[in-house]
């Protein structure tokens, strides 16, 4: 179906039982996003919230909040964007079938974004920051943020919406030091394209103009987080998926999106910032505050009757989750083709994303030599290591598998194929005092910190243990051993303090282990934490905890290390320190207060009661 506003999206989701309204007054600090963090837990529907304190206009959630409900959303023009990815990546198809790609052809004429000029909508009222649903998620946040913004800015050199930016960077329109109605807070990340624009702006001395789109049909929403290859506008794919060209105009030399609900306009003055944050991110963490591109609020618009879409995110899976499930579906072997010999990727959400991403790969170099080791893999590695976002990685394990029957996205059969395979004197290569996604604390300073490759490939060189070995149970000062994989044991210690103690920590464990390898053969991994019993509950607790609170280069030991012309090696198990750390940013954590004020909507009587 084509969607033409986010309430025609919405009334469909009604009519086909995947929307709620919420009549009773909610509260924007913290009541509204604990609502929908207790219905999408459930897997529970979009939410739609009629009646906002301190705010005239609707607000709605969880729009996204399973693959099944936005694959409902784009059901009729999903076919056709997967067909245009495919003949993006073998275009001969489109030569050797042109009948049967017509469709396609004729969906690809959706894309050129239309000037609209007279039909303004989104220009019927003028508004303040003020009036909008000021929403803020989680209680040690700095103020009130849009969570699902269009952030849209042109190139100062090219200017036109064809070679324009459309990102998704989160916006604080509250506290801190910005001035109500007249200053917000613009946050953007590394590998961005709006950096781009900002940098060129920057050099001739003139301000970067920028507009925010709230709302709109969710094909904008969804295109403004589409890792699209620089070049290609997002505005032309959102014409795509929506099947309704992307109307837009201009209005005091700002772009305007026609068919938004909100739209702020502003400008970022070169060497303007303020402090950003903190806010509930979705490693499960709170962003801190830091210095980020200030915006002078020139103008707020609003259509009649505007919705506020927003989203809550926090420790994985959370609604962002199915944003990236969706980009796979539409994406398949997209990112594959780009890099040759990689046959899968997958950035693991229960980690955070960008923390730990599995790959594999081919080994087609060697084919002479009578032993299999890893070649192709290393230089893949280094690949993806050096492409878009997948680059901002901190971990990577990736191998080859000549049978074709491992997937990416099976984590614990992907972890147990490797680590029967990692050879830990050679596998392991670090990289030192490089650039890490800005929202991990785990480094040495904001987007600083290392990142390491694990790259394994051959024949079986263990079996895995599948219970906790023997010589681990009762080790001086580390208790309560933990199977949290086959091959990974949990061991709980006290509390980091400093490197140095650290260090000191981690060589009474090695001076136990150093002499037990042939009982410790099976297992390759050691994970040091302040909670085991936690730790091996679960398969995402393992990689949340285990992948978000390491630095490797920092954090990662082994039994019997060793440096070899700069190469770093262990003979016994390599060990993860992922204990929480002083300069580590603190998790993200219900407000009990509110937990149970929220009890009276999902009680009898209460619009999000069921039977």
């Amino acid at each position: 179906m084509t969607y033409s506003s986010l309430e025609q999206c919405l009334l469909d989701l009604e009519k086909n039982n995947h929307l709620i309204r919420i009549r009773e007054e909610v509260d924007p600090y913290l009541e509204m996003a604990a609502i929908h963090l207790r219905v999408h837990e459930t897997g529970g529907p979009a939410l739609l919230f009629e009646n906002v304190k301190g705010s005239k206009f609707r607000a709605a959630s969880n729009i996204f909040g399973t693959l099944e409900r936005s694959k409902f959303i784009f059901r009729d023009t999903l076919a056709s964007v997967q067909k245009l990815v495919e003949l993006k990546n073998d275009p001969v198809k489109a030569i050797r079938q042109p009948f049967k790609n017509i469709k396609t052809g004729f969906a690809a004429l959706k894309a050129l974004p239309l000037k609209n000029p007279l039909a303004k909508p989104v220009l019927s009222e003028e508004i303040q920051i003020s009036d909008l649903p000021l929403i803020q998620h989680w209680r040690k946040d700095g103020g009130a943020f849009v969570t699902l913004p269009q952030v849209y800015t042109e190139d100062i050199d090219k200017p036109g919406i064809m070679n324009a930016n459309l990102g998704m960077y989160r916006i604080q329109l509250s506290g801190n030091e910005y001035e109500l109605n007249k200053e917000i807070g613009l946050h953007y990340q590394l590998h961005r394209g709006i950096g781009i624009h900002q940098t060129k702006a920057n050099k001739k001395g003139l301000p970067l103009k920028v507009s925010c789109f709230v709302g709109g049909p969710p094909s904008h929403t969804l295109s403004a987080v589409m890792p699209l290859p620089e070049g290609i506008s997002e505005m032309t794919f959102a014409g795509v998926l929506g099947g309704r060209r992307f109307r837009y105009s201009y209005d005091d030399g700002f772009c305007i999106s026609t068919d938004a609900d909100f739209v702020i306009t502003g400008e970022v003055y070169p060497g303007e910032n303020k402090p950003e944050g903190p806010f509930g991110d979705h490693l499960g963490y709170y962003s801190l505050t830091h210095s980020f591109p200030l915006m002078r609020v020139r103008k707020v618009y609003a259509r009649k009757n505007a919705i506020w879409p927003f989203t809550v995110v926090g420790r994985p899976p959370q609604e962002d989750t199915s944003f990236g499930q969706l980009i796979h579906e539409i994406t398949g072997d997209a990112i594959p083709n780009e890099i040759p010999g990689l046959k899968e990727v997958h950035a693991v959400d229960a980690a955070g994303v960008h923390p730990l991403l599995l790959a594999i790969g081919s080994e087609r170099y060697t084919p002479y030599m009578p032993t299999q080791q890893p070649a192709e893999i290393l230089t893949i590695a280094n690949h993806i290591l050096g492409t878009g976002q997948l680059s901002l990685a901190k971990f990577l394990f990736i191998t080859a598998d000549d049978t074709n029957q491992l997937k990416t996205y099976k984590v614990k059969e992907f972890m147990k194929y490797l680590l029967q395979r990692i050879d830990l004197s050679r596998d392991v290569h670090f990289y030192t005092n490089t650039t890490i996604d800005t929202l991990d604390y785990s480094g040495t300073g904001l987007n600083s910190g290392s990142k390491v490759v694990f790259a394994a490939y051959g024949e079986v060189k263990r079996e895995l243990c599948l219970e906790v070995p023997a010589v681990l149970q009762g080790v001086q000062d580390f208790q309560n051993p933990k199977l949290c994989l086959p091959g990974v044991v949990a061991l709980q210690t006290s509390k980091f303090s400093t490197y140095e103690a650290a260090r000191q920590e981690m060589q009474i464990l090695n001076d136990q282990l150093k002499n037990r390898d042939s009982e410790l053969s099976c297992t390759p991994f050691i994970v040091v934490c302040d909670d085991s019993n936690f730790v091996a509950a679960t398969l995402n607790n393992y990689l949340w905890v285990a992948y978000t609170r390491c630095n490797p280069s920092h954090d990662i030991y082994g039994v019997n290390e060793f440096i070899k012309n700069k190469h770093w090696g262990c003979a016994g198990p390599l060990i993860i320190d992922a204990r929480i750390k002083p300069h580590h940013a603190p998790p993200v954590e219900k407000d009990p207060a509110i937990e149970k004020k929220i009890d009276r909507l999902f009680a009898k009587g209460g619009s999000l009661y069921r039977n």
